[in-house]
């Protein structure tokens, strides 16, 4: 088969990875439009748009350090390095990233500063239409592929909610995609909006700058984090005056800036409608297994599910998409795809679940490697990564301010041991 690989970050270089392995021999062609391999992990000072035009691609701020252990990081059959921390510094992800990207002899495969502008099915021929820009020579061509992997990531749309008043609010307005150090905030008073794994860590991180940070959110379960003292938590934001934000329990504080911690859109701008995917309330759909397009079954979307273990995921997804596209396994019929992504959809509402959290896992996600494993015949994920996975985000409501300092072990396919500091 000849493949479209679209996006070099983590997702992107495990499938290159396995359509170069051999097993196959496949043709393969991957799709990057900066001008280096890492996805999101790459830190670029810049914001808004780059010298091509095109909108920064990354969210990485300078501090960032994993909140996940290096211990489920890794990719199955290539692990982080030893170290004596488990949650490493952003610069340690990439330099793994372009390790795994050198061992496998995977850069001749990729072609930088190509931005793919459109994909869409060609009528009757079971073939795909990529149209590429080659930026630095402002060329544009035309590609045709058997099948296409999609890995653009999903941490680069801003999501910024509507609140009243935000067109007449006096202050500045930034949203988490653009943050890159703290200095923006020294001495200001700021309402942080949201309290996932960015919000929380963006609200310690800019404290230390900060007059007053008040985290606004609507969690029903506590926060048993002890923030500094100038950090109070608040209801929704439900109004913004020229100076002042309106709280859901009616007090109103004078503020400086607005910090939009609130996520991101999956967003797939160079998909054509006739490729049967469309994102209906930040649920990407028509899909089987978070994964394949129903209705052209040879494109597929790596990486959409989060509270995971991304990148032994991406290797996981990779491999059953592979053992279908060449008839190892069987695609289910279409009706039997929509009834399984149906059947999901309901059940994940009888938990109070909306759209927008279709794909997420967490204390999900070992059901869902498994899954992926048993129908495709492939290894399966050692059961310990969820664990770790999970003991670790429970680790960081609990505690937020240390619990980087926690150091774990990996001693069987089931199980881990926390090691003394």
């Amino acid at each position: 088969m000849k493949i479209a690989v679209i996006g070099a970050g983590a997702a992107g270089l495990a499938a290159l990875r396995h359509c170069i392995s051999g097993t196959y021999g496949d043709q393969v062609v991957c799709y990057e439009k900066t001008d280096q391999i890492g996805g999101t992990w790459v830190y670029r000072e810049q914001t808004g748009f780059d010298r091509y035009g095109l909108l920064i691609h990354t969210s990485m701020y300078k501090s960032l350090r994993a909140n996940l252990p290096k211990e489920v990081m890794g990719y199955p059959d290539f692990l982080l390095p030893e170290g004596p921390v488990s949650y490493p510094m952003r610069t340690q992800i990439l330099d793994f990233l372009n390790t795994y990207c050198d061992h496998f002899k995977l850069r001749p495969y990729i072609r930088l500063l190509h931005h793919v502008e459109l994909v869409e099915p060609v009528a009757g021929d079971r073939k795909w239409s990529v149209k590429v820009k080659d930026l630095q020579n402002d060329a544009v061509a035309i590609e045709s592929f058997d099948a296409v992997m999609v890995c653009n990531g999903h941490y680069f749309e801003p999501i910024i909610p509507n609140v009243p008043g935000q067109n007449i609010f006096t202050g500045k307005q930034i949203h988490s995609h653009d943050y890159r150090v703290p200095d923006f905030f020294n001495g200001k008073k700021i309402v942080v909006m949201g309290a996932g794994p960015s919000g929380m860590d963006l609200t310690l991180e800019i404290s230390k700058n900060a007059n007053r940070v008040i985290l606004s959110h609507h969690l029903t379960e506590t926060i048993d984090t002890v923030f500094p003292e100038n950090v109070v938590q608040k209801g929704d934001v439900v109004e913004l005056t020229e100076r002042e934000a309106v709280f859901a329990d009616g007090t109103k504080e004078q503020i400086d800036v607005i910090f939009y911690c609130t996520g991101y859109k999956y967003s797939f701008p160079f998909l054509a409608e006739s490729c049967g995917v469309r994102v209906d309330s930040n649920m990407v759909t028509h899909l089987w297994k978070h994964l394949v397009s129903i209705k052209n079954p040879t494109l597929a979307l790596i990486g959409l599910p989060f509270y995971v273990c991304a990148f032994n995921m991406f290797d996981l997804q990779v491999r059953f998409v592979l053992r279908h596209w060449h008839g190892e396994r069987q695609f289910p019929a279409q009706a039997d795809m929509l009834c399984s992504e149906a059947e999901e959809t309901a059940r994940r509402a009888e938990r109070g679940l909306q759209k927008r959290h279709f794909h997420m896992m967490g204390p999900e996600q070992e059901h869902y490697y498994s899954d992926l494993a048993n129908v495709a015949g492939i290894t399966p994920l050692p059961p310990v990564f969820s664990k770790l996975h999970n003991e670790s985000s429970m680790r960081f409501l609990k505690d937020l301010v240390h619990f980087r300092e926690d150091r774990y072990k990996i001693i069987d396919d089931y199980n881990f041991v926390k090691l003394s500091c």
